[in-house]
């Protein structure tokens, strides 16, 4: 495609979703036909009034502006004649009308029109937006100069060996290191992780992150355009602007196919009275059939009836497509790549297991850890809160000690909820438990009375009810599974082994998705990605199909190429499944259609047919495939 073309596409397409002109016309015109063709037959000449007003009204943008003017302009591009089949049926009516078919012209503009406007709405070819991506890019920082003095000023102005103040609460505004304080901070619009990081001084941040509870002091260490989330917006727009869309066999060779049937009908013309003993009149008829048996009207309807009846059914059962490209794609899949968080697992901590050392009094010392998570907003307590219920509502004085945990005393006794590391003496059963348990991926906590360690908690995102027979889907699909995650190798490689997947992929940072991605690409070939974050962006774009959970992030739904509505992954399954179905469909359509044109092309050379004999078939095949691909409606 040349870059010319390019544009004028971009444009062709921004005009098609800003204004509703050419469809309003299509209506109208379409409505005036169905009038028409119920006229009775003392109104020839008004019927035939009206086809034209209908053909006109509903053919003019597809036809003129499009045809003719993508004509003129891809042939100026390539310098040389370029038509596309907008021009083939425009002169396809032209001719039904010279001969005085005007309902079989009018019926090929709709038909064609028709399928036109259908396949723009159902490819969803509007560039995807990323404002929101771009939202999300900080653009303030607390400067802290050399007099000590805070100064807020743009990221933009930021250098490497700054000193910066981050407030709780507050966005990161750009990567660097901790020089002072304590906190815990979002990363999830970078990694994932639907946990937050405990971070202290010489610990790593990132820009775009959301800082906790804790204030702290940061030297910068990245320049504002090196920063990870800058390099997830530069990757989403590079993968963005790289995407192409597959070009058809029908795109492929359309200006070559439309330039032999208007080559061969002007031939035909002018030989058959020298080579046939035609007369000029027979000659102009017989080439006004062959330019109806030629046009591509079954053709242009096969793909168009078995997409969107594809894509409606998907949508019913909550899988929105933006193009049927992506659904033709995602049933050749070779390989699929799973984003861990909030895509193969539930996106937030559960407790799994649980060990109180004094059996005897289990139920108060869980009715004092109920007293001390109630007073914190972490997801871990979150988690605990949904696991255990109180016997006895307690209310304690709590304390959120960043880096120590929560504590609070009881009875003349202190309580503490914290990390391991942040305990000195531990039971050996802990130890072993906790070693257990964190090889299996699992985030441990301890409890402990006056210092004493007395109990365990461990909590994980587990994985979704859909998650384990989905990779059993594709496995026996013979399509490779593989987990791209941010967290740990411990944690990923457990959750994979569950799920019984191919390979898993660790420790990523967003740019390493999408170059992960691409690999998958090259080794593999046609390649999926499904996520439901920030950070999964750059890899859903770069995927032959990006496929999003719609409960998550905007600029995953908004980058993606399909989306599961419910974030079930079982409507993946039976996307899959009806895509490929479509795809059967859409052969048998295409080589039917093209069998129709053949021969009513040879007939009509032979002779052997009128122009009344030809539009009966060509518009009855046009009918075969349209309900050949309206089956897909009540595909499961």
């Amino acid at each position: 495609m040349t870059e010319q073309h390019h544009n004028h596409t971009y444009h062709h397409e921004h005009d098609h979703h800003h204004s509703k002109l050419p469809i309003v016309c299509y209506i109208i015109g379409l409505i005036i036909a169905v009038v028409a063709l119920f006229l009775g037959a003392g109104y020839q000449v008004l019927q035939n009034i009206l086809f034209v007003v209908a053909t006109i009204l509903a053919g003019y943008h597809v036809i003129v502006l499009e045809g003719v003017g993508e004509t003129v302009e891809q042939s100026k591009a390539n310098q040389q004649f370029t038509p596309n089949s907008h021009i083939l049926m425009g002169l396809a009516a032209l001719g039904a009308f010279v001969i005085g078919s005007y309902w079989e012209g009018a019926l090929l503009i709709l038909i064609f029109s028709g399928a036109h406007f259908l396949e723009d709405y159902a490819e969803g070819r509007s560039r995807r937006e990323i404002t929101r991506l771009l939202e999300m890019n900080p653009t303030k920082a607390r400067l802290i100069q050399s007099n000590g003095d805070v100064k807020e000023v743009n990221v933009s102005e930021l250098t490497v060996g700054d000193k910066v103040q981050v407030l709780n609460g507050a966005q990161v505004p750009i990567d660097g290191v901790i020089l002072s304080g304590q906190t815990a901070i979002d990363e999830s619009s970078i990694n994932g992780e639907s946990i937050p990081k405990e971070k202290s001084a010489g610990d790593e941040v990132f820009g775009s992150t959301i800082n906790g509870t804790g204030s702290f002091t940061m030297e910068v260490t990245t320049a504002p355009d090196d920063t990870v989330f800058s390099k997830i917006l530069q990757l989403v727009n590079q993968n963005q602007n790289n995407q192409t869309k597959a070009a058809s066999i029908i795109q492929r060779f359309e200006p070559k196919y439309v330039t032999g049937v208007i080559i061969v009908i002007m031939l035909v013309i002018l030989i058959g009275p020298f080579l046939f003993g035609w007369t000029w009149s027979q000659s102009i008829y017989r080439g006004m059939v062959l330019l109806v048996a030629a046009s591509p009207c079954a053709l242009a309807a096969s793909t168009v009836s078995a997409t969107l009846s594809a894509t409606s059914n998907l949508a019913k059962k909550g899988v929105l497509s933006k193009g049927s490209v992506y659904l033709s794609q995602l049933a050749d899949l070779k390989a699929i790549a799973f984003d861990k968080t909030g895509t193969l697992t539930k996106g937030q901590p559960e407790v799994t297991n649980y060990y109180i050392f004094n059996q005897i009094e289990e139920d108060a010392i869980i009715d004092i850890v109920i007293a001390l998570e109630k007073e914190s907003n972490h997801p871990l307590a979150e988690a605990i809160l949904r696991k255990f219920k109180p016997q006895n509502q307690i209310t304690l004085s709590v304390e959120n000690q960043i880096g120590v945990g929560l504590v609070g005393d009881y009875q003349g006794k202190e309580y503490r909820i914290g990390k391991p590391t942040s305990f000195e003496q531990v039971p050996e059963k802990v130890m072993q438990l906790n070693k257990e348990w964190a090889n299996e991926g699992k985030t441990v906590v301890y409890i402990a009375e006056d210092k004493q360690v007395i109990g365990i908690i461990a909590l994980m995102d587990v994985p979704s009810e859909h998650a384990k027979g989905t990779i059993e889907y594709f496995k026996q699909e013979k399509i490779y599974t593989r987990l791209i995650t941010g967290d740990s190798e411990i944690t990923g490689k457990a959750v994979a082994s569950e799920l019984g997947m191919d390979d898993v992929v660790a420790d990523v940072m967003p740019e390493d998705k999408s170059t992960i991605i691409a690999e998958l690409k090259d080794k593999y070939g046609i390649s999926g990605m499904v996520g439901d974050g920030v950070n999964d962006a750059p890899a859903l774009v770069n995927a032959n199909v990006g496929i999003a959970m719609g409960e998550g992030t905007d600029v995953a739904v908004e980058v993606s190429d399909l989306v599961l509505m419910q974030n079930d992954l079982s409507k993946l399954v039976q996307a899959h499944r009806i895509s490929s179905k479509m795809n059967r469909i859409i052969k048998q359509n295409i080589i039917f259609s093209m069998a129709v044109v053949v021969f009513l092309v040879i007939v009509s050379l032979l002779g052997l047919t009128d122009m009344a004999i030809s539009v009966i078939i060509h518009e009855g095949s046009t009918l075969v495939v349209i309900l050949n691909g309206l089956r897909l409606l009540g595909s499961e």
